[in-house]
Protein backbone atom coordinates (compact mmCIF):
# COMPACT_ATOMS: atom_id res chain seq x y z
CA UNK A 1 0.00 0.00 0.00
CA UNK A 2 2.82 2.38 0.89
CA UNK A 3 4.65 1.60 -2.33
CA UNK A 4 1.49 2.28 -4.33
CA UNK A 5 1.04 5.64 -2.59
CA UNK A 6 4.64 6.57 -3.31
CA UNK A 7 4.23 5.53 -6.93
CA UNK A 8 1.13 7.69 -7.28
CA UNK A 9 2.93 10.62 -5.66
CA UNK A 10 5.85 10.32 -8.10
CA UNK A 11 3.42 10.05 -11.00
CA UNK A 12 1.55 13.11 -9.76
CA UNK A 13 4.75 15.10 -9.41
CA UNK A 14 5.90 14.10 -12.90
CA UNK A 15 2.67 15.12 -14.62
CA UNK A 16 2.35 18.17 -12.37
CA UNK A 17 5.81 19.32 -13.44
CA UNK A 18 4.89 18.88 -17.11
CA UNK A 19 1.88 21.11 -16.52
CA UNK A 20 3.93 23.74 -14.68
CA UNK A 21 6.56 23.70 -17.42
CA UNK A 22 3.89 24.39 -20.02
CA UNK A 23 2.15 27.04 -17.90
CA UNK A 24 5.44 28.86 -17.29
CA UNK A 25 5.36 30.10 -20.88
CA UNK A 26 1.85 31.50 -20.54
CA UNK A 27 2.76 34.98 -19.30
CA UNK A 28 5.58 35.53 -21.83
CA UNK A 29 3.31 34.34 -24.64
CA UNK A 30 0.50 36.57 -23.35
CA UNK A 31 2.87 39.53 -23.08
CA UNK A 32 3.86 39.01 -26.73
CA UNK A 33 0.28 38.63 -27.94
CA UNK A 34 -1.28 41.51 -26.00
CA UNK A 35 0.87 44.05 -27.86
CA UNK A 36 -1.47 43.78 -30.86
CA UNK A 37 -4.47 41.78 -29.61
CA UNK A 38 -7.13 43.21 -27.29
CA UNK A 39 -6.99 41.73 -23.79
CA UNK A 40 -10.58 40.45 -23.94
CA UNK A 41 -10.00 38.74 -27.28
CA UNK A 42 -6.77 37.25 -26.03
CA UNK A 43 -7.95 36.27 -22.55
CA UNK A 44 -11.29 34.77 -23.54
CA UNK A 45 -10.85 34.09 -27.24
CA UNK A 46 -8.13 31.55 -26.54
CA UNK A 47 -10.72 29.43 -24.74
CA UNK A 48 -12.94 29.48 -27.84
CA UNK A 49 -10.07 28.13 -29.92
CA UNK A 50 -9.34 25.48 -27.29
CA UNK A 51 -13.05 24.59 -27.17
CA UNK A 52 -12.91 23.60 -30.84
CA UNK A 53 -10.16 21.08 -30.08
CA UNK A 54 -12.02 19.93 -26.96
CA UNK A 55 -15.16 19.28 -28.99
CA UNK A 56 -13.20 17.24 -31.52
CA UNK A 57 -11.56 15.13 -28.80
CA UNK A 58 -14.86 14.45 -27.03
CA UNK A 59 -16.54 13.61 -30.32
CA UNK A 60 -13.82 11.16 -31.36
CA UNK A 61 -13.70 9.45 -27.95
CA UNK A 62 -17.53 9.39 -27.67
CA UNK A 63 -17.51 10.18 -23.97
CA UNK A 64 -20.94 10.42 -22.29
CA UNK A 65 -22.21 13.77 -21.11
CA UNK A 66 -21.36 14.58 -17.48
CA UNK A 67 -24.13 14.25 -14.91
CA UNK A 68 -25.68 17.18 -13.05
CA UNK A 69 -23.30 16.99 -10.09
CA UNK A 70 -20.30 16.92 -12.39
CA UNK A 71 -21.71 19.83 -14.39
CA UNK A 72 -21.82 21.96 -11.24
CA UNK A 73 -18.15 21.21 -10.60
CA UNK A 74 -17.29 21.89 -14.24
CA UNK A 75 -18.98 25.28 -13.91
CA UNK A 76 -16.52 26.22 -11.16
CA UNK A 77 -13.64 24.97 -13.30
CA UNK A 78 -14.84 27.11 -16.18
CA UNK A 79 -15.26 30.20 -14.00
CA UNK A 80 -11.76 29.74 -12.59
CA UNK A 81 -9.50 28.71 -15.47
CA UNK A 82 -11.55 29.50 -18.59
CA UNK A 83 -12.93 32.93 -17.60
CA UNK A 84 -11.16 34.40 -14.59
CA UNK A 85 -7.48 33.58 -14.86
CA UNK A 86 -7.08 34.13 -18.63
CA UNK A 87 -8.95 37.45 -18.59
CA UNK A 88 -7.25 39.02 -15.57
CA UNK A 89 -3.76 37.79 -16.47
CA UNK A 90 -4.12 39.10 -20.04
CA UNK A 91 -5.34 42.46 -18.70
CA UNK A 92 -2.38 42.68 -16.30
CA UNK A 93 0.14 41.87 -19.03
CA UNK A 94 -0.78 45.15 -20.73
CA UNK A 95 0.83 47.05 -17.86
CA UNK A 96 3.57 44.93 -16.25
CA UNK A 97 6.27 42.63 -17.65
CA UNK A 98 5.85 38.88 -17.66
CA UNK A 99 8.72 38.64 -15.18
CA UNK A 100 6.82 40.76 -12.64
CA UNK A 101 3.65 38.75 -13.18
CA UNK A 102 5.60 35.55 -12.60
CA UNK A 103 6.75 36.75 -9.18
CA UNK A 104 3.26 37.78 -8.05
CA UNK A 105 1.84 34.46 -9.20
CA UNK A 106 4.24 32.80 -6.79
CA UNK A 107 1.41 33.08 -4.24
CA UNK A 108 -0.69 30.67 -6.30
CA UNK A 109 0.60 27.41 -4.73
CA UNK A 110 -0.51 28.48 -1.26
CA UNK A 111 -3.95 29.62 -2.42
CA UNK A 112 -4.42 26.43 -4.45
CA UNK A 113 -3.47 24.33 -1.41
CA UNK A 114 -6.02 26.23 0.71
CA UNK A 115 -8.82 25.62 -1.78
CA UNK A 116 -7.68 22.01 -2.18
CA UNK A 117 -7.90 21.61 1.61
CA UNK A 118 -11.48 22.89 1.59
CA UNK A 119 -12.57 20.96 -1.51
CA UNK A 120 -10.88 17.59 -1.06
CA UNK A 121 -10.39 17.58 2.73
CA UNK A 122 -6.66 16.99 2.38
CA UNK A 123 -4.60 17.39 5.56
CA UNK A 124 -1.02 18.50 4.84
CA UNK A 125 1.39 18.73 7.77
CA UNK A 126 1.97 21.96 9.75
CA UNK A 127 5.48 22.14 8.24
CA UNK A 128 3.89 22.11 4.78
CA UNK A 129 1.73 25.13 5.62
CA UNK A 130 4.62 26.94 7.27
CA UNK A 131 6.76 26.52 4.17
CA UNK A 132 3.95 27.64 1.86
CA UNK A 133 3.20 30.75 3.93
CA UNK A 134 6.89 31.65 4.13
CA UNK A 135 7.25 31.38 0.37
CA UNK A 136 4.17 33.52 -0.21
CA UNK A 137 5.42 36.22 2.17
CA UNK A 138 8.64 36.44 0.19
CA UNK A 139 6.57 36.93 -2.98
CA UNK A 140 4.42 39.68 -1.43
CA UNK A 141 7.47 41.50 -0.06
CA UNK A 142 9.11 41.35 -3.49
CA UNK A 143 5.99 42.71 -5.18
CA UNK A 144 5.81 45.60 -2.70
CA UNK A 145 9.51 46.27 -3.17
CA UNK A 146 9.09 46.33 -6.93
CA UNK A 147 6.20 48.74 -6.60
CA UNK A 148 8.04 51.11 -4.28
CA UNK A 149 5.94 50.17 -1.25
CA UNK A 150 2.59 49.93 -3.00
CA UNK A 151 0.85 47.56 -5.35
CA UNK A 152 0.43 48.41 -9.02
CA UNK A 153 -3.18 48.19 -10.22
CA UNK A 154 -2.04 45.30 -12.40
CA UNK A 155 -1.07 43.45 -9.21
CA UNK A 156 -4.71 43.55 -8.15
CA UNK A 157 -5.65 41.94 -11.46
CA UNK A 158 -2.96 39.31 -10.91
CA UNK A 159 -4.27 38.63 -7.40
CA UNK A 160 -7.76 38.16 -8.87
CA UNK A 161 -6.24 35.79 -11.44
CA UNK A 162 -4.62 33.83 -8.60
CA UNK A 163 -7.94 33.33 -6.78
CA UNK A 164 -9.74 32.25 -9.96
CA UNK A 165 -6.94 29.87 -10.93
CA UNK A 166 -6.82 28.32 -7.46
CA UNK A 167 -10.56 27.66 -7.52
CA UNK A 168 -10.34 26.10 -10.97
CA UNK A 169 -7.29 24.02 -10.07
CA UNK A 170 -8.74 22.67 -6.83
CA UNK A 171 -12.16 21.87 -8.31
CA UNK A 172 -10.66 20.41 -11.47
CA UNK A 173 -8.13 18.30 -9.57
CA UNK A 174 -10.89 16.91 -7.38
CA UNK A 175 -13.16 16.12 -10.33
CA UNK A 176 -10.30 14.60 -12.34
CA UNK A 177 -10.22 11.69 -9.88
CA UNK A 178 -13.44 10.39 -11.37
CA UNK A 179 -13.46 11.86 -14.89
CA UNK A 180 -9.81 12.08 -15.86
CA UNK A 181 -7.95 15.36 -16.23
CA UNK A 182 -8.40 15.66 -19.99
CA UNK A 183 -12.17 15.25 -19.75
CA UNK A 184 -12.40 17.94 -17.07
CA UNK A 185 -10.82 20.66 -19.21
CA UNK A 186 -12.59 19.50 -22.39
CA UNK A 187 -16.06 19.63 -20.84
CA UNK A 188 -15.32 22.92 -19.04
CA UNK A 189 -14.27 24.53 -22.31
CA UNK A 190 -17.30 23.20 -24.14
CA UNK A 191 -19.67 24.45 -21.44
CA UNK A 192 -18.08 27.90 -21.45
CA UNK A 193 -17.91 28.39 -25.22
CA UNK A 194 -21.49 29.67 -25.81
CA UNK A 195 -21.10 32.32 -23.11
CA UNK A 196 -17.69 33.39 -24.40
CA UNK A 197 -19.09 34.16 -27.84
CA UNK A 198 -20.74 37.37 -26.62
CA UNK A 199 -17.80 39.24 -25.00
CA UNK A 200 -15.33 38.02 -27.61
CA UNK A 201 -17.67 38.94 -30.47
CA UNK A 202 -18.23 42.41 -29.02
CA UNK A 203 -14.48 42.93 -28.56
CA UNK A 204 -13.82 41.84 -32.15
CA UNK A 205 -16.46 44.27 -33.41
CA UNK A 206 -15.02 47.11 -31.33
CA UNK A 207 -11.28 46.54 -31.68
CA UNK A 208 -10.88 44.35 -34.75
CA UNK A 209 -8.31 41.61 -35.05
CA UNK A 210 -5.03 42.24 -36.86
CA UNK A 211 -2.22 40.61 -34.85
CA UNK A 212 1.39 40.63 -35.90
CA UNK A 213 3.01 37.28 -36.76
CA UNK A 214 4.68 37.18 -33.34
CA UNK A 215 1.37 37.96 -31.62
CA UNK A 216 -0.21 35.13 -33.61
CA UNK A 217 2.45 32.81 -32.24
CA UNK A 218 1.73 33.90 -28.65
CA UNK A 219 -2.02 33.58 -29.16
CA UNK A 220 -1.59 30.11 -30.64
CA UNK A 221 0.49 28.98 -27.68
CA UNK A 222 -1.93 30.16 -24.99
CA UNK A 223 -4.86 28.69 -26.94
CA UNK A 224 -3.47 25.24 -27.67
CA UNK A 225 -1.07 24.64 -24.80
CA UNK A 226 -1.92 26.96 -21.87
CA UNK A 227 -5.68 26.57 -22.27
CA UNK A 228 -5.83 22.96 -23.41
CA UNK A 229 -2.96 20.47 -23.51
CA UNK A 230 -1.18 21.61 -20.32
CA UNK A 231 -4.33 20.90 -18.33
CA UNK A 232 -4.24 17.25 -19.41
CA UNK A 233 -1.03 16.79 -17.44
CA UNK A 234 -1.82 19.28 -14.65
CA UNK A 235 -5.20 17.91 -13.63
CA UNK A 236 -3.94 14.33 -13.83
CA UNK A 237 -1.05 15.25 -11.57
CA UNK A 238 -3.34 16.94 -9.04
CA UNK A 239 -5.71 13.97 -9.09
CA UNK A 240 -3.18 11.22 -8.43
CA UNK A 241 -0.61 13.12 -6.33
CA UNK A 242 -2.90 15.26 -4.17
CA UNK A 243 -3.94 18.86 -4.82
CA UNK A 244 -2.03 20.43 -1.92
CA UNK A 245 1.27 18.66 -2.50
CA UNK A 246 1.40 18.74 -6.30
CA UNK A 247 0.31 22.39 -6.36
CA UNK A 248 3.58 23.29 -4.61
CA UNK A 249 5.38 22.50 -7.86
CA UNK A 250 4.05 25.89 -8.94
CA UNK A 251 6.77 27.40 -6.77
CA UNK A 252 9.06 26.52 -9.68
CA UNK A 253 6.88 28.43 -12.13
CA UNK A 254 8.10 31.97 -11.30
CA UNK A 255 11.72 30.89 -11.88
CA UNK A 256 10.84 29.15 -15.14
CA UNK A 257 8.79 32.13 -16.31
CA UNK A 258 11.57 34.55 -15.38
CA UNK A 259 13.98 32.44 -17.40
CA UNK A 260 11.70 32.35 -20.43
CA UNK A 261 11.04 36.10 -20.11
CA UNK A 262 14.76 36.84 -20.21
CA UNK A 263 15.43 34.30 -22.97
CA UNK A 264 12.50 35.13 -25.25
CA UNK A 265 11.59 38.74 -24.41
CA UNK A 266 14.95 40.08 -23.18
CA UNK A 267 13.30 41.32 -20.00
CA UNK A 268 15.68 42.27 -17.21
CA UNK A 269 15.13 42.60 -13.47
CA UNK A 270 17.56 44.82 -11.57
CA UNK A 271 17.88 46.94 -8.44
CA UNK A 272 17.70 50.59 -9.41
CA UNK A 273 20.39 52.73 -7.78
CA UNK A 274 18.38 55.91 -8.37
CA UNK A 275 15.11 55.10 -6.62
CA UNK A 276 16.01 51.96 -4.69
CA UNK A 277 13.20 50.02 -6.33
CA UNK A 278 13.35 46.79 -8.31
CA UNK A 279 12.94 47.93 -11.91
CA UNK A 280 12.16 46.03 -15.08
CA UNK A 281 13.63 46.59 -18.50
CA UNK A 282 11.21 45.49 -21.22
CA UNK A 283 12.65 45.94 -24.70
CA UNK A 284 9.84 43.96 -26.32
CA UNK A 285 6.45 45.58 -26.94
CA UNK A 286 7.00 48.53 -24.63
CA UNK A 287 4.10 50.94 -24.84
Amino acid sequence: MKQKAQSLMRQGQFFGFLGVLGFSLTLPATRVAVTSIDATILGLGRALVAAVFAGIVLRVTRKPWPNWRQCKSLLWVAVGVVFGFPFFSAWAMQYVPASHGAVVLGVLPLVTALFGRMRSHERPSPLFWLSSVAGSLVVVIFALRAGGGSFHIADLALLAAIVFAAVGYAEGGHLAREMGGWQVICWALLMAAPVLLFPVGFALWRHGFSPTPVAWLGFSYVSIFSMFLCFFAWYHGLAVGGIAHVSQLQLLQPFLTLGFSVLLLQEEVAHCTCCGRICYTVPFGES
